[in-house]
């Protein structure tokens, strides 16, 4: 026999079906033309019970042949526009899997598997229907709770073999299970211990989880085509790409795929702290494996999207199919119960070691991640997608110093107090409204925490009540290698200097007394004008212009001071010397202003000229682009300012 007549002969080999199943639960027979609508109502029917087969073209079987003219059978239905056509008409949400098979007798069947579909499905008019068996019902809303809960990892492609399994990943899935009590197993014993092999129509058949984690490439490509990975290199942040590669691999072995495009275009920087030496990675290993392994294991295998990573200079984006699962946002992940999307493929993954079983994958990557002085994971939620962005801009390596020596003295920082510590070494003071947000936590429930990092002497406190504002204490700013704080009473007394002095002072007294030390509690000196509930108070316009008078664009251009800085007896004359900009003493030049004095200039900045834009804020208070966004950003968060217009640096702010 030639290799030529052993293909044909394979080509012609009887179908592993054999006899045609006679229709019933999971199997319905179709006419040979059917519509592409009917098709879809009869897979949506199916995916809403228990998920079968569609067989079309059984009807034009016993036709058989006449002399030379062949009756027509399924094979001229092509298996892609039919997987096509369910796919569109039944809204983006059903896949299926479409092979011709060829009987005995010569003549094709298209033979449709339907899976179980993890929610319920409408049909393409939009009518809600079930396969009973016999015929397509509607479904009654108490019917349909029960299919919502069903795991679509946990399904067994009816035409699944122990053939679309490959050996050698199963070898990999037992390398990475050899802590467990399976790994001493045969293979077989070993994968049904797993839960990835199961009994189904009288011998052993993998599940979907079981071929995402050691199928065949054909395998893949038959069953789980979506669950391919695309990864992308931009040399720059724009979005045009310099390289980009395609994954349709098992999940393991595309870990490790990922992993070497990645490191490929890494880089670290070693931080030394006394003896020993921190490298901190652009993208540290940990954390973006974690975070891929969150994509891969909870995304929606129902969608037919790929999971895209795109790997910038200063970023890692992964951007991945089906959005959070229910009741889970960005402003809650870290606080909300886990929950599974994918139960079978998360148990086996934690069972191998790969994810944490108690959901806390989210955790570790922030508490990496701030460990290492970077700003925490950023999540971005859409109606059918989530991308996580881990930055990697740079850090603050005194901030990688202090927690690794705190390490050793507390034992162990939690995460709440990484936050905290984080957030008060970008932002320089926090509310405890600011700090409760970005532990995603309820206000009330942070003063126990707050109060314990005080008793530590990590950070202070100052003002009372809503006007409570938080700082990183003396020790930890020297430890971080930034200035020191002014005094508590400095701005109670820089109001008072600011305003325009008392009727009954000497205008020709040129040598100013400092003010006495004042308490927080005590009242602020008579300054000539009496600030109101709500009012905002003068001395932050006049901040605003003593900061833009002391940058060097605008050195040489006079001072001037807005009409709301004085007070109703001096409007229309001219202000007294001691009370004009040019007499105020201007912040440091190497230190800078502290935030809640950007804070106030770009709020002085929107009030005086209607909008405050980044760059605008940045030349008034000598920072960069980032630094400046933040601060925007902030005060819109907190409800003071609005944002107008698209985009970090053109976007203007106007007052709420």
């Amino acid at each position: 026999m030639t290799a030529n007549s052993g293909a044909d002969n394979a080509q012609n080999a009887i179908s592993p079906l054999g006899v045609l199943p006679p229709p019933g639960p999971s199997c319905v027979h179709l006419p040979l033309n059917v519509t592409p609508q009917e098709l879809a109502r009869y897979a949506v029917g199916l995916a809403n019970a228990r998920g079968g087969t569609l067989l079309v073209g059984v009807d034009a079987l016993s036709g058989g042949t006449h002399g030379s003219e062949t009756v027509r059978d399924a094979g001229e239905l092509h298996p892609l526009m039919v997987t096509h056509a369910i796919f569109e008409l039944s809204g983006g949400r059903l896949t299926v899997n479409v092979q011709h098979h060829r009987l005995p007798g010569g003549a094709r069947v298209l033979a449709v598997f339907v899976p179980q579909a993890p929610y319920v499905l409408a049909a393409p008019d939009g009518a809600v229907i079930a396969w009973d068996g016999a015929h397509l019902v509607p479904v009654t809303p108490a019917e349909a709770e029960p299919v919502a809960d069903q795991d679509y990892t946990a399904t067994v492609p009816p035409d699944a073999s122990l053939a679309d399994l490959d050996p050698a990943e199963v070898a990999r899935l037992r390398g990475l299970g050899r802590r467990g009590s399976a790994s001493n197993l045969p293979d077989l014993d070993f994968l049904q211990e797993l839960g990835l092999l199961i009994p189904s129509g009288g011998a052993l058949r993998p599940t979907l989880a079981g071929i995402l984690l050691a199928g065949t490439p054909a395998a893949l490509r038959a069953h789980m085509p979506q669950a391919e990975v695309c990864f992308y290199h931009h040399a720059t942040a724009d979005v045009e790409f310099q390289f980009r590669e395609d994954l349709l691999r098992p999940i393991p072995a595309l870990l490790t795929r990922l992993a070497e495009l990645i490191q490929a275009r890494n880089r670290f920087t070693p931080v030394q702290v006394g003896l020993f030496r921190i490298e901190v990675w652009d993208q540290d290993e940990s954390v973006y494996r974690e975070a891929l392994l969150n994509a891969l294991t909870h995304r929606d295998y129902t969608l037919r999207d790929a999971v895209h990573v795109h790997h910038y200079p200063d970023r890692l984006e992964i951007m991945n199919p089906g959005g959070l699962p229910g009741g889970i946002t960005p402003g809650n992940i870290l606080r909300h119960q886990p929950k599974r999307r994918n139960p079978l493929l998360a148990e086996v993954l934690a069972k191998l070691g790969l994810v944490e079983r108690a959901g806390v994958g989210v955790d570790k990557m922030y508490g990496l991640m701030l460990r290492h002085g970077k700003e925490p994971p950023e999540f971005t939620t859409y109606p059918d997608s989530v991308t996580l962005a881990l930055h990697s801009p740079g850090f603050d390596a005194d901030f990688v110093r202090f927690v690794a020596r705190k390490q050793e003295d507390m034992q162990t920082l939690s995460l709440d107090m990484l936050i905290v510590l984080s957030l008060l070494a970008r932002e320089g003071e926090a509310t405890r409204a600011t700090l409760a947000r970005a532990l995603q936590l309820a206000e009330d429930r942070t003063p126990r925490l707050l109060r314990g990092m005080e008793e530590h002497e990590l950070i202070e406190r100052a003002g009372v009540g809503r006007g409570i504002a938080y700082t990183l204490s003396a020790q930890v700013r020297a430890a971080l290698g930034k200035p020191a704080l002014a005094a508590p009473n400095k701005p109670v007394a820089s109001q008072a200097a600011f305003h325009q002095p008392a009727a009954d002072q000497p205008a020709v007294n040129q040598e100013r007394t400092p003010p006495e030390p004042m308490s927080p509690n005590s009242e602020p000196p008579n300054s000539g004008v009496e600030l109101h509930a709500g009012e905002a108070p003068a001395w932050t316009e006049a901040l605003a212009s003593a900061i833009r008078a002391a940058t060097p664009a605008q050195a040489a251009a006079p001072a001037q001071v807005s009409a709301s800085a004085q007070t109703p007896e001096s409007k229309g004359q001219p202000l007294p010397h001691s009370a004009r900009p040019t007499r105020l003493p201007k912040p440091a030049q190497t230190d800078g202003p502290s935030a809640a004095e950007v804070r106030a200039v770009a709020l002085a900045l929107a009030r005086e000229q209607g909008s405050v834009r980044n760059v605008e804020l940045r030349g008034a208070c000598a920072l960069t682009p980032q630094q400046s966004w933040r601060v925007l950003r902030r005060l819109v968060q907190d409800g003071l300012l609005q944002k107008r217009g698209l985009g970090k640096r053109d976007a203007a702010y106007v007052l709420a």
